[in-house]
């Protein structure tokens, strides 16, 4: 009997953690405004990439996790924000700052 309930606490607890893992490696896509973190926010000594995004009445800055200034994308922000971009990838929290791994850009269609 006591076998029976340790396997079944163990299930659940290994599904929990499962489940967890499965929500922390899924994807998300995020719409804002693509800004360098250099020349726009004035946050890094080179170039990257944040995108910031609107949710409820706080914009929230989202730190893409890329090759910075070496993206082809990068000269499309560097100098002025872009609006209406989408970010898709993996949203990670890393020393209190908001991230997103492994980021796909697109950028709205004219």
């Amino acid at each position: 009997m006591m076998r029976i309930a340790l396997a079944a606490v163990l299930a659940v607890t290994f599904g929990a953690f499962t489940a967890a893992q499965d929500k922390k490696d899924e994807k998300k896509t995020l719409e804002g405004t693509l800004s360098c973190t250099k020349c726009a926010l004035s946050e890094t000594k080179a170039c990257g990439h944040a995108l910031i995004v609107k949710e409820g009445d706080k914009k929230v800055t989202y730190y893409l996790v890329d090759k910075g200034g070496k993206e082809p994308y990068h000269g499309k922000c560097c100098t002025a924000d872009v609006d209406g971009v989408k970010v898709t990838g993996k949203v990670v929290e890393k020393d209190k700052k908001q991230t997103i791994e492994e980021p796909k850009v697109e950028f709205p269609k004219k």
